[in-house]
């Protein structure tokens, strides 16, 4: 029997010193990486604000309203991804494809809603190439957009996989890490959100 068990154990990646295992220790040092990077475009954002010199401004074209309800459906989707996680614990696979599923759509409505925002933003005269405010504010939610993006295809990836059955016996594991990258772009959202949007910038 103990033969028999200890391929399973594999399917967790080898421990390490630090008593994680190898591939959730990557992904952590993959996450402060992205920490990194996502600090610096905030903070290029924010040493450049209020420094264009000519519209659109913020106050321009930012519609807080729409912005706060498609903030708040992807925050949402972390409450989705907790049950995922949960389910697949359980060992329940149809729970488990339900949540990440219901994750993968709160997802895509909050793409949808920023393609949605760029267009009329666009639409509006703001271009990536209008102004000093154009060029980072696109860079930034852009960045973040992507992520949320690949997030969104990490999610899917499960479910097939779990169709195909080629996730390990426990999927707990592989669905965490993807769980830890969801709520890592949520929680940069929050703070894009509240720099971005929330925090004004001088401008009338």
């Amino acid at each position: 029997m103990a033969d028999i068990a200890a391929p399973k154990k594999k399917d967790l990646g080898h421990q390490t010193t630090t008593g994680l295992p190898s591939t959730k220790l990557a992904m952590w040092i993959f996450l402060a990486s992205e920490c990194l990077l996502f600090g610096a475009l905030i903070t290029t954002y924010v040493l450049y604000r209020g420094s264009s010199i000519t519209g659109p401004y913020p106050n321009d074209v930012f519609d807080i309203g729409y912005t706060s309800v498609s903030s708040f459906i992807l925050l949402a989707s972390s409450l989705t991804m907790v049950m995922a996680v949960s389910a697949s614990q359980r060992r329940d696979m149809t729970r488990m494809r339900l949540w990440l599923l219901a994750t993968a759509m709160l997802g895509m409505s909050f793409v949808g809603g920023q393609v949605y925002e760029f267009t009329r933003f666009y639409q509006d005269g703001l271009k990536i190439t209008t102004n000093l405010f154009g060029t980072t504010f696109y860079v930034l939610t852009g960045f973040h957009g992507t992520h949320v993006t690949v997030g969104i295809f990490m999610l899917l990836a499960l479910v097939i996989f779990s169709y195909q059955d080629r996730l390990p016996d426990d999927a707990s594991f592989p669905v965490e890490m993807v769980g830890l990258y969801w709520h890592f772009v949520d929680i940069v959202w929050i703070v894009i959100f509240t720099v971005v949007y929330l925090i004004p910038t001088g401008h009338k």
